[in-house]
């Protein structure tokens, strides 16, 4: 299901430092993360942080900070490794996303 969201203003500043050129340091071994990387990573964190698919983000027209994704459902909270309680199982106390 497609939502629309909005992203704080210190999301948006996290996401437009990320796509910042990244300087390369003489000393380290290998080449640092690409502009792409990074611009992905920190749009996987805000996936994270507001319930979306950072793979399907779409602009929507209103701003800078608005955009429309695919939601992602809650896993629950992980019992064990690999094991989550699930959102659907539990009666309001999911301390996930509170459903």
């Amino acid at each position: 299901m497609r939502k629309d969201f909005e992203m704080s203003e210190e999301d948006l500043d996290a996401l437009l430092s990320a796509m910042k050129p990244v300087a390369m340091i003489a000393l380290q071994c290998g080449a640092p993360r690409s502009r792409q990387e990074n611009a992905n990573e920190a749009w996987r964190r805000l996936g994270e942080k507001l319930g979306f698919d950072y793979m399907t983000v779409r602009p929507n027209g209103k701003g800078d900070r608005f955009f429309s994704a695919e939601v992602t459902p809650c896993k629950g909270i992980e019992i064990e490794p690999g094991v989550f309680s699930g959102c659907n199982q539990s009666g309001g106390d999911c301390p996930k996303c509170g459903k």
